[in-house]
């Protein structure tokens, strides 16, 4: 038998206040932790459980969910190694709760678009915030079956993010636009950031397309 990833995690809510509510499970950044997007709550529709996951290997200060892109230990298979166990431990978690969205930042929006392109059926939304989707093209994915579905896709980036490349940006337009029901935002001014207004818009969002579906 497989043993199942079993990450740490920050909640919004007590086990016991999480049965039939929306949930959200969001996904950190390079060399960021858990407890780093928890601090969004107060911006986000209170009907959601938050569940905020630790990628799975230490780096400096923080967590990485696999190498940079440009590192030599970068590979496919690395990503794919962290997706499995990221949806290993949300088919533990899943069926307690009325849908699934999935919210990253920077390298976490590469988590939860690679999550969504793995196993598009019962993920209900991503919200994606200064990252990307994975710019390589693999049989793990299953893009063809997602197109079929049009899954609702926030992307939210600013003007003045200098980290995120422009290959990744152009590979995750072009994705986005051909796979998903694309919800595109940018900000003027901000850089590899979160601000109050994109919190507004991913609220709206969350409200649109999950909690009035």
């Amino acid at each position: 038998m497989t043993n199942v990833w079993s990450p740490e995690v920050v909640w919004s809510r007590p086990e016991n206040e999480r049965d039939g509510t929306p949930l959200i499970v969001m996904f950190h950044g390079y060399l960021s932790h858990e407890r780093d997007l928890i601090g969004l709550a107060p911006m986000l529709p209170d009907e959601f459980t938050l569940a905020s996951v630790r990628a799975p290997h230490a780096l400096g200060p923080g967590y990485t969910w696999f190498p940079l892109l440009h590192e030599p230990e970068y590979s496919i298979d690395r990503v794919t190694s962290a997706v499995d166990d990221v949806i290993s431990w949300l088919e533990t978690v899943e069926q307690r709760h009325s849908s699934v969205t999935l919210l990253g930042f920077s390298m976490g929006m590469a988590v939860a678009t690679s999550v969504l392109r793995r196993r598009p059926a019962g993920i209900d939304a991503v919200v994606g915030l200064s990252g990307f989707a994975i710019p390589t093209p693999s049989d793990y994915f299953a893009d063809d079956a997602l197109r079929a579905r049009r899954t609702p896709l926030f992307w939210g980036r600013g003007d003045a993010d200098q980290i995120i490349t422009e290959d990744k940006i152009e590979f995750t337009n072009e994705w986005a636009h051909a796979a998903t029901d694309l919800t595109k935002m940018m900000y003027t001014g901000l850089a590899h950031s979160i601000n109050q207004a994109e919190m507004g818009h991913v609220a709206e969002f969350l409200r649109a397309k999950v909690l009035t579906a």
